[in-house]
């Protein structure tokens, strides 16, 4: 399976929640975030809030114990170990940030299972406090996409990572999230690769509404149960499709595979 690329967006697709907004709600800052959130970017507030969640004497053991908490359906955590077994080069495209992500994937026991994760940047500085800085610099120039936050184009950084993973030979890609950012990179698959939109959630609604712009074949997932169902489907039959492009009837035999798609071993979690 190392033909296969799996980019994942984070907030609401491997997790349940906005981890942002589950951190603050979680150290009691909610009203402070609204407060502040009409004024700043929203990639700025969270440094912010982070300094202010400091000065209320608020530790990173504190905002650790909040992303032990985090709710993610149960078969997610299954679907990314299968994912990684089976030979998928699985990565996070995410808005989050470094340390909220690097945390739960540990606390979750998954860090191993991606080999790239690309997110606006964070550090604990020397007082202690989480910093939280965009992934793009926009405060000294643009990234140029009017359909992205100024901080992260996905876009631009799947476009990377395509040309990244081409080096190597052909590669089939299949993207998964959930937010009006997943819109923009969905626009840069390419035939023969997979857009995984969690349906009712904006991406969804924005796919919808401009189908026509998109190269990549549609499957759409509600929860964690149906994203690792369509997940391995898919794994399956670009798995079978490659077979058959190389003629490898030795390999279609030994994997028993059922038309129109592949049955490959699964392992379980």
């Amino acid at each position: 399976m190392d033909g296969i690329v799996l980019v994942f967006d984070f907030d609401k697709t491997i997790i349940d929640v906005d981890s942002d907004n589950w951190v603050v709600d979680g150290l009691g800052a909610t009203d402070l975030f609204n407060q502040l959130l009409p004024t700043m970017p929203w990639n700025t507030l969270m440094d912010t809030m982070m300094k202010k969640l400091h000065a209320q004497e608020k530790t990173i053991q504190d905002v650790e114990e909040v992303l032990s908490r985090t709710p993610i359906h149960p078969r997610v955590v299954p679907a990314i170990k299968s994912a990684h077994a089976l030979g998928c080069d699985l990565r996070i495209l995410s808005d989050a940030n470094l340390f909220f992500i690097e945390t739960m994937l540990n606390q979750l026991g998954i860090r191993h299972c991606f080999s790239e994760i690309n997110t606006n940047p964070s550090y604990v500085d020397d007082e202690g406090c989480l910093r939280i800085v965009p992934y793009h610099d926009f405060h000294s120039s643009s990234h140029g996409c009017e359909r992205c936050p100024p901080n992260m184009c996905k876009s631009l950084i799947l476009e990377r990572i395509q040309t990244s993973v081409e080096k190597e030979g052909k590669k089939r890609m299949v993207y998964l999230g959930d937010g009006i950012g997943d819109f923009c990179p969905s626009l840069r698959l390419k035939e023969g690769d997979f857009m995984m939109p969690r349906k009712d959630y904006p991406v969804w609604d924005l796919i919808c509404n401009n189908r026509q712009l998109l190269k990549a074949e549609i499957f759409e997932w509600t929860d964690g149960e149906e994203l690792e169902n369509v997940l391995l489907q898919l794994i399956n039959k670009i798995y079978y499709e490659e077979s058959i492009s190389k003629n490898d009837n030795n390999l279609l035999l030994d994997c028993k595979f059922e038309l129109p798609i592949a049955t490959i071993k699964v392992p379980t979690y």
